[in-house]
């Protein structure tokens, strides 16, 4: 039961962090970028880059990680999503943030390799267990925590962090007002690759570093911000912790495909009851 519980936290605080990650792209674009779950894919394989092939020392190789998540997070922006907001056709930005996340995933796998390597550890043993708790189950909640506490205070304490929630709000408003908006959205998707990268490289001791591992991040990602509702980083804790919980227990019980099944159906009923979320509010038609 205790592993269950463990493991399970710590791969729902994983899908937190991606939800998260999908929120703050969202927020300042309203483009649901499929690149979620590549940031998270490579947060894994870059650490183990950096850190096991390299020699790099792990502080180290954490910034760095870091530092390219907020770089392929500028660059997803410039690339894929700024040509489409100037489109009339604005939907296609399904087709181009799903291409350059398909790119790099494949380069990834030419690259990297097709087999699952193991992930470093990044405290020696004995400091790195915590009451009994191994650093693999600790680190993603710890980023977790980290995470939501960093984007409140952004969002609640900061003029840059208002200007934010203005550009989400009423991007016309915020423009009429004389925000940047361009340069705003091109922050918030270089902070959105910071959180993506982070979730991968502290769920990689678990994960392993895989190039197959992005498909699963992008969907099990996803699944905390439906049932969190859209845009909301709370929801999205809690319908991530929720779900790695609820997908342990289904793999003990059930095992196999049919834990997924059992996920997906979870998932489904959810959102034909509440399709705004569990925590989402529905939104008011504009006539």
């Amino acid at each position: 039961m205790q592993s269950i519980i463990s493991y399970g936290l710590a791969v729902g605080a994983v899908y937190a962090l991606i939800g998260i990650t999908y929120n703050v792209m969202y927020s300042a674009s309203r483009v649901f970028s499929f690149t979620a779950g590549m940031l998270g894919m490579l947060g894994g394989v870059l650490g183990a880059l950096f850190i096991d092939k390299l020699g790099i020392n792990a502080v180290v190789g954490f910034v760095l990680v870091l530092a390219c998540g907020a770089l392929l997070g500028i660059i997803t922006e410039i690339v894929t999503v700024r040509p489409v907001l100037k489109s009339i056709e604005q939907h296609l930005y399904v087709l181009s943030t799903l291409a350059f996340a398909l790119m790099i995933q494949q380069v990834t796998a030419i690259e990297w390799g097709t087999d699952a390597q193991p992930f470093p550890q990044l405290i020696p043993d004995g400091a790195g267990s915590i009451l009994g708790f191994d650093q693999k189950f600790w680190l993603p909640l710890l980023a977790c925590i980290v995470t939501i506490a960093g984007l409140e205070f952004l969002y609640r304490r900061t003029l840059v962090g208002r200007a934010f929630l203005a550009i989400a709000e009423d991007s016309y408003a915020a423009r009429a007002l004389g925000l940047p908006e361009t340069r705003l959205r091109m922050a918030s998707f270089a902070i959105a690759g910071i959180i993506g990268t982070l979730a991968g490289f502290t769920g990689a001791q678990m994960l392993l570093a895989f190039f197959g591992n992005q498909p699963i991040l992008n969907f099990y990602g996803f699944v905390p911000v439906a049932l969190g509702g859209m845009g909301s980083n709370r929801g999205a804790v809690v319908g991530g912790l929720a779900l790695g919980l609820f997908q342990q227990a289904a793999n003990f019980l059930v095992g196999g495909i049919f834990a997924a099944v059992a996920v997906f159906s979870v998932f489904i009923v959810v959102l034909l009851l509440r399709p705004e979320g569990l925590a989402g509010a529905a939104t008011a038609r504009r006539v």
